[in-house]
């Protein structure tokens, strides 16, 4: 399994947007997406225009099936253009749990 992080930065004005009209209309297609075991929205708590997607996948190769889908391009074209700043995004693996 891995954990994907991605930390996505909104021009203020555009940050519930993004939450209302592409977050909200998409999050449970993206959970029911093959291979997607957990994803959730957070939001930095200095600087509410930063918000992250924390999400496990079964594997490299499920993650890379969702960013080649068309959820994903529909998703991350009205994504990005509210952005302030680059994504950036993380792939970890976990190595130890408690």
């Amino acid at each position: 399994m891995i954990k994907r992080v991605v930390k996505m930065t909104f021009r203020e004005e555009d940050t519930d947007k993004f939450i209302r009209d592409v977050f909200d209309l998409s999050k449970q297609k993206i959970r029911a997406f093959p291979g997607c075991r957990h994803m959730e929205l957070l939001r930095d708590t200095r600087h509410p225009n930063v918000l992250f997607t924390l999400s496990y996948w079964d594997d490299e190769t499920a993650l890379d099936q969702y960013r080649n889908s068309e959820l994903f391009a529909e998703t991350w074209v009205k994504t990005k253009a509210l952005f302030s700043d680059r994504p950036q995004a993380w792939s970890l693996e976990v190595l130890d749990t408690p």
